[in-house]
């Protein structure tokens, strides 16, 4: 049975992780303030400034696996990662390492695919640029990079906030014209799964297949729970009345078209 060591198995994504691959893999991971559903002998408390400890971890478990959710301050983040590859390339296991549609924040002017050159213009964006970057340079094919747009799941901070927002009738702001992708977190693992399990390379777009702006996103999860939409408040982005992209395409023929999904499909899982 593989191993494998999620490291930040504690938040949204990492939970999902948890709960697809705990059948069928032997299954450790780490956790900042919250404890995961794992056994106590098979999850740890790691900060990212424990790389001693997260060294010795690689070295006791011998991972198969390695998948990095990890969030934090970014100069610790680029030091935890960097002293993560150096230590993997002395094994053969494979990194997994989840990234963002914010390496192309410095170009909305069209969807990006895995085959584009990132470009960011946000502190956030550059960070993930230079971890994808760094993490290629010391393991090369070890290394899967998987960008992801918006995750929303049952307890996700962002569908927390609509029905918070809706309870205390709070606005909430949404862009008009900004085309944006989404994807839950359960899909979100069992397209990971796949990967994992095809043995597939490179870099990894994920999200939904259908286009949708910000607001009509809103607009429709508001109209599922028999909400009143005017506690949206529209902004045009970059204050242009042009159509934008904050969009993730998959330009990938090798995953299955069985784990692809539309907005709609998004929304009703959250719905059910």
């Amino acid at each position: 049975m593989q191993k494998i060591l999620i490291f930040g198995a504690s938040g949204l994504v990492g939970r999902a992780l948890i709960e697809e691959f705990r059948s069928g893999f032997d299954l450790f991971g780490t956790y900042s303030t919250s404890l995961t559903s794992l056994p106590d002998e098979k999850q740890s408390k790691l900060e990212l400034q424990e790389i001693d400890k997260m060294t010795e971890m690689i070295r006791s478990i011998k991972p198969d696996i390695v998948i990095s959710c990890l969030r934090g301050e970014f100069d610790q983040q680029f030091k935890f990662h960097k002293a993560l590859a150096m230590e993997l390339v002395n094994y053969k296991s494979r990194l997994y390492y989840f990234s963002t549609t914010n390496v192309f924040d410095g170009d909305y002017s069209k969807p990006h695919t895995e085959s584009d050159l990132p470009v960011s213009e946000s502190d956030y964006g550059k960070f993930k640029i230079e971890c994808e970057n760094m993490l290629k340079e010391i393991l090369n094919d070890k290394v899967m990079t998987i960008r992801i747009p918006a995750i929303w799941g049952k307890d996700s901070p962002r569908w927390n906030i609509i029905k918070e927002s809706i309870r205390n009738n709070k606005m909430i702001d949404v862009y008009s014209n900004l085309v944006c992708s989404n994807l839950s977190d359960v899909l979100l693992a069992k397209q990971l799964r796949f990967i994992i399990e095809k043995d597939l390379k490179g870099i990894f777009h994920l999200g939904s297949v259908d286009k949708m702006t910000q607001g009509q996103f809103y607009e429709e999860i508001l109209s599922k729970l028999g909400s009143d939409t005017s506690i949206l408040r529209y902004h045009l982005f970059q204050d242009q009345v042009d159509t934008y992209f904050f969009r993730l395409i998959s330009d990938r023929d090798d995953v299955s078209s069985s784990l692809q999904c539309k907005n709609a499909e998004i929304i009703a899982y959250l719905m059910e």
